[in-house]
C-alpha cells in the first residue's frame, strides 16, 4: 500500500511533538596530506531516507566517526583510510563488534523493516510505521546504543511517548451529567485541552495523533486505547466534554489511571457506590423456594449489583438456562420497596404466573387484564408483581406509565427491537427504578435493533441513533471494523451478562446438529426451476425504485421457500408429492420405532397442515399449536405432550420459539430454515434445556440446489457479530435488494 504524498510530506517536514532530542549528523568534507591513527568507531547508525512514496531505512557504521564514510556493519576491509575534516585518517575496524551491535539494534527495534542481508536496507510504506520506528530508536539513542541520521537540511523531531502521567484531569457533576476537563502537556510549548485531545483521538485509528501544523503526538498503546474508549462515551458541548452517569463504570476505570485527578463530592460518592457494589455479596432471599444453580446465583448477584449502582441490565443467558428464576429472585429481594412489572409475550405470561407461584410464593403475582384494570393499578404496593402482555402494554400505556415501578422486566425483549413500533415506544415510556431485559437473542438481526434494546435498559448510554450508526453500525456491518466492534463491546460489557449452556451446565446431555439435504425428484426440480426463472425475469424487468422493489423481491423469495417445503403451497393443483414430505415420513417412522418423541417446527402454517394431514392418515397421535392457538389450549397441549400423549408435536416457529418446556422430546426437526439461526436455536431449546435427561438431536431439512442452501450459508455471518460482541460478558445487517436477488439467481 503506497503512502499518499501529503502524508509522506507530513512525516518529512516535522516528525512531531515527540521532542527534538535526537542528534542529527551530516558529513563535512576537507583536505590534508597527513595520516593520523584513530580508534575505530563501532556505534551503529540508522539512516532514514525518502525513497519513492515511502522511506528507505538502512543500518550503517562510521569507523572514522562524523564526516567519515559510512559502511555496512561487519562487511569490508579491516583497515580503512579516508579524508575527514581536511585530514587523512586511518583506523582498524572490529568487524565482529560492528555486526553484533547492529544486530542488537535490529532486535531491540521490532518495528524496523526486514532488512536485505547483503546491503542491510529495508522499506517503510506507511507514515505511522516510520513514526513508530523513530519512537523506538529514540529510546535506544537515549541509552547510547544507536545514532539516528536524517538527510542534511531536513528538520527531524521524534515524538516522545506520552502516557497517563502527562494528563491533568478534573471531574465534576453538572445538570445530571459528569463534566470532564483537563489538559495534556506534551512538552513545554504544547498543551492540549481534553476536548481537543478527544477530538483528535476520534480522527485517527493509530497512536500517532496528527496536529494542525503537521506534527504528531505519540501515545502509548494503552493510553491511546483508553482515550479512544473514553471518546466513544463522550458527548461534546461547546468547550466541555460531558459523560452520562451511565458511563460512570468506564469513566471510573479510566480515572483510576490518572495520578493528577481532581473531582467533586458527587463523583466521589458515585465512585464509592461503584466500589461498594463490586464488593456486594447479596444473599438469595430465604423465602425463595428452590435451589439456584451456581451460575444462577452469580446472575442474581450481578443483577443486584447493577441495581445498587442504579443502572439497567441485560440478562442474555442462552435459552433454557433459567433467566426467569434469576429475575424472580431479584424481584423478591427488592419486593418490599415497591411493585414490580413483567412485560412478556402473551404465550409466556402464564409461565411467569406459574413460576412466580412456584419459586416466589410471597410475591402477589397478578395477571393484568379484565374489566378492573384501573383498580388493579391503583391498589399496587410492595410485593405485588404485575404480569402484562406486550399487546396490553401497547393498549394501556397511559395507565401503566402512571406507576413508578421499583423493578421492570421486559421478557423476550427482542419484541421491542423496532424503535418505530407503538410497542417499542410504549416500553420506552415505562417508569422504573431498575430496568431489566431478558433475551437469549439480544442481537437478532442488526445493530440498530440492539441500540433500541439498550435504549430501554440504559437510555443515552449508546448516544443518539444517528451517532450510533456513524460510530458503530456502518464501521462494523459495512467495513467489518475490529476496532469499532471492540469499543462497542467495551461499552456494553458492564451491563450485559451472557452465559451459554456449554459453559455452565456439566450435567446437560450432548446435543447433535445434523443438516439433512433433501434431493428433489425430476418433476419437482423442473417445477422449482420454472418458478425461479419466472421470478428472475419478473424482477430484472421490473423498473420499480429500489426501496419498493425490495418487497417484491421478498415476495418472490417467499414463493420459492414455500415451493421448497411442498409444491402444493404454491400451486395446490400441481399434484406433486414433495420430497420433504417423503423424508419427514421416513424420519417419523424411524423415530417411533425406536421410542422417540419429536418437536417439528415450520414457519409456514400451511406446511404444518400438510404434515398434520399426513400424521392423521397414518393414524399417528400428535399435538399441535400455532399462532392462533389460545393460551389455555397451548398449555393443555404442552401438558399432554409432557405427560406422554403424542409422539409428534407440530409447532409453528413463531408460536413455539418462546416460553415452552418440552423436554419429553429428544429430537427436533426444522422443516425449513429461517433467516436467523438464533430463532431456530430458541425453538430447539424448547427440548434442550434444564430438565432434559436424554441426548438431543436437531435435524434441519434443507432442499439441495435451492434457495434454502443459500439461506443456511447466511447463518454463519449472522452468528459472527453476536458472538464477537457477547463472548465473555444475523452477519447481521440488513440485506440489500441486490443481495436478495443473488439468492434467486443461479449459483
Amino acid at each position: 500500500m503506497s503512502i499518499p504524498l501529503h502524508a509522506k510530506d507530513q512525516v518529512l517536514t516535522a516528525m512531531a511533538a515527540i521532542s527534538s532530542s535526537l542528534t542529527v549528523h551530516s558529513s563535512i568534507g576537507g583536505a590534508s596530506d597527513d595520516i593520523a591513527e584513530k580508534k575505530g568507531n563501532t556505534m551503529p547508525y540508522v539512516r532514514m531516507l525518502p525513497s519513492g512514496e515511502g522511506f528507505r531505512v538502512e543500518v550503517v557504521v562510521k569507523p572514522l566517526g562524523e564526516g567519515g564514510p559510512h559502511l555496512k556493519p561487519g562487511i569490508g576491509d579491516k583497515t580503512i583510510i579516508a579524508r575527514v575534516a581536511g585530514k587523512r585518517i586511518q583506523t582498524q575496524r572490529n568487524l565482529g563488534i560492528e555486526e553484533k551491535m547492529a544486530r542488537a539494534v535490529e532486535t531491540a527495534c521490532p518495528s524496523l523493516p526486514i532488512f536485505d542481508e547483503i546491503d542491510r536496507t529495508g522499506y517503510l510504506a506507511e507514515p505511522e510505521d516510520c513514526l513508530q520506528v523513530l519512537t523506538e530508536l529514540k529510546k535506544l539513542q537515549d541509552d547510547g546504543r544507536v545514532i539516528v541520521e536524517w538527510p542534511e537540511g531536513e528538520k527531524l523531531k521524534v515524538v516522545e511517548e506520552i502516557s497517563f502521567e502527562r494528563l491533568h484531569m478534573g471531574i465534576k457533576s453538572r445538570n445530571n451529567w459528569f463534566e470532564v476537563s483537563g489538559e495534556l502537556k506534551a512538552d513545554e510549548n504544547l498543551v492540549l485541552d481534553m476536548k481537543k485531545l478527544l477530538d483528535l483521538i476520534g480522527q485517527t485509528e493509530h497512536r500517532f495523533i496528527p496536529l494542525d501544523d503537521g506534527r504528531f503526538i505519540a501515545l502509548t498503546e494503552v493510553f491511546r486505547r483508553k482515550l479512544a474508549e473514553l471518546e466513544t462515551l463522550s458527548h461534546g458541548r461547546g468547550k466541555t466534554v460531558r459523560f452520562s452517569p451511565l458511563s460512570a463504570l468506564l469513566l471510573e476505570e479510566f480515572a483510576d489511571n490518572i495520578p493528577k485527578l481532581k473531582s467533586d463530592k458527587v463523583w466521589k460518592e458515585k465512585v464509592k457506590r461503584i466500589r461498594q457494589g463490586r464488593e456486594l455479596i447479596p444473599e438469595v432471599p430465604s423465602t425463595f423456594k428452590g435451589e439456584l444453580r451456581a451460575y444462577q446465583v452469580d446472575g442474581y448477584s450481578w443483577l443486584m449489583r447493577l441495581a445498587h449502582w442504579g443502572v439497567g441490565a441485560c440478562l442474555a443467558d442462552d435459552m433454557g438456562l433459567g433467566k426467569t428464576v434469576q429475575a424472580l429472585a431479584l424481584m423478591l429481594a427488592r419486593a418490599s420497596e415497591g411493585p414490580a412489572l413483567v412485560v412478556a409475550p402473551t404465550s409466556v405470561c402464564s409461565n411467569w404466573m406459574d413460576e412466580a407461584k412456584r419459586f416466589a410464593p410471597t410475591l402477589n403475582a397478578l395477571l393484568f387484564g379484565g374489566s378492573n384494570r384501573k383498580e388493579m393499578i391503583k391498589n399496587l404496593k410492595g410485593f405485588d408483581l404485575l404480569v402484562v402482555s406486550y399487546t396490553l402494554l401497547q393498549q394501556e400505556v397511559k395507565l401503566l406509565t402512571e406507576v413508578n415501578w421499583h423493578t421492570v422486566v421486559l421478557d423476550e425483549a427482542q419484541a421491542i427491537k423496532n424503535i418505530t413500533t407503538r410497542r417499542s415506544r410504549a416500553a420506552m415510556e415505562l417508569n422504573g427504578d431498575f430496568r431489566i431485559i431478558t433475551t437469549g437473542t439480544p442481537i437478532e438481526n442488526n445493530l440498530t435493533e440492539f441500540w433500541t434494546l439498550f435504549n430501554f435498559v440504559n437510555p443515552g448510554l449508546l448516544g443518539p441513533l444517528k451517532r450510533f450508526n456513524e460510530r458503530f453500525v456502518l464501521p462494523i456491518e459495512r467495513d467489518n471494523s475490529a476496532d469499532a466492534r471492540r469499543r462497542l463491546k467495551k461499552m456494553i460489557s458492564p451491563f450485559i451478562l451472557r452465559r451459554i449452556k456449554s459453559q455452565v451446565l456439566d450435567d446437560l446431555p450432548p446435543r447433535t446438529d445434523v443438516i439433512l439435504e433433501v434431493e428433489m425428484g425430476r418433476e419437482e426440480k423442473a417445477f422449482y426451476e420454472a418458478l425461479r426463472q419466472e421470478a428472475v425475469k419478473k424482477l430484472e424487468d421490473d423498473e420499480t425504485p429500489p426501496g419498493r422493489k425490495h418487497f417484491k423481491i421478498l415476495a418472490e423469495i417467499m414463493k420459492l421457500r414455500r415451493a421448497c417445503c411442498h409444491p402444493s403451497l404454491v400451486m395446490p393443483e400441481c399434484g406433486l408429492s414433495g420430497a420433504k414430505l417423503d423424508l419427514f415420513g421416513n424420519l417419523v417412522t424411524e423415530l417411533r420405532e425406536n421410542g422417540h418423541k419429536a418437536l417439528v417446527f415450520s414457519q409456514f402454517v400451511g406446511h404444518l397442515n400438510i404434515l398434520r394431514q399426513y400424521l392423521e392418515d397414518q393414524k399417528i397421535d400428535y399435538r399441535y399449536i400455532d399462532g392462533s392457538t389460545p393460551a389455555k389450549e397451548r398449555k393443555k397441549q404442552v401438558d399432554r405432550f409432557q405427560a406422554g400423549e403424542g409422539d409428534i408435536f407440530l409447532i409453528s416457529l413463531k408460536a413455539g420459539g418462546l416460553g415452552l418446556n418440552l423436554t419429553a422430546a429428544s429430537y427436533v426437526i426444522h422443516m425449513d430454515p429461517w433467516w436467523n439461526p438464533a430463532v431456530e436455536d430458541q425453538a430447539s431449546d424448547r427440548a434442550y434445556r434444564i430438565g432434559q435427561q436424554q441426548p438431543v438431536t436437531v435435524y434441519r431439512l434443507v432442499m439441495r440446489g435451492a434457495i434454502e442452501e443459500k439461506i443456511v450459508r447466511l447463518h454463519a455471518k449472522k452468528r459472527d457479530l453476536a458472538d464477537s460482541l457477547l463472548a465473555g460478558t444475523d452477519m447481521s445487517g440488513k440485506i440489500s435488494a441486490e443481495e436478495l436477488l443473488e439468492l434467486i439467481r443461479e449459483r
